[in-house]
């Protein structure tokens, strides 16, 4: 089961387009309720930082598996001003936009595995795994 499909993120619409495709591919992977919660929650964040700070993205999804494991890896893609100072959108509370998600620091805790990259003025993609337990 090796898909991959994205949802780009051009209005506040997509975000929910993101969240429930994600939701689909989790559920199809196997995970619970619970955990499907936890993506979507992730996917929602994810989009949502997109659609706030650069505009236009995308969020990608592929399902993963290798050897005795199997999970969903999500990478959200954007060309918008990149992230300054990526320790502090790291810090618990920090907040640009004067919202009350749980940001990049709730994201990683949702999720097993964490990347971000980013360049000011190029963009960031960022990268997050879970696997199914």
């Amino acid at each position: 089961m090796d898909f991959q499909s994205c949802v780009n993120i051009k209005k506040e619409w997509d975000i929910v387009g993101a969240r429930q495709l994600g939701r689909d591919i989790s559920r199809k992977i196997g995970f619970g309720t619970v955990d499907q919660a936890r993506i979507a929650t992730a996917i929602s964040e994810l989009a949502r930082n997109i659609y706030l700070y650069a505009g236009t993205g995308k969020v990608c999804f592929e399902a993963l598996e290798d050897m005795n494991k199997k999970g969903i890896r999500i990478v959200a893609t954007d060309e918008g001003p990149g992230i300054k100072d990526i320790s502090q959108v790291m810090e618990d509370g920090f907040t640009t936009s004067g919202g009350l998600g749980a940001g990049l620091p709730g994201v990683k805790r949702l999720m097993d595995d964490f990347d971000i990259v980013s360049s000011e003025g190029e963009g960031t993609e960022i990268t997050v795994v879970k696997w199914l337990r």
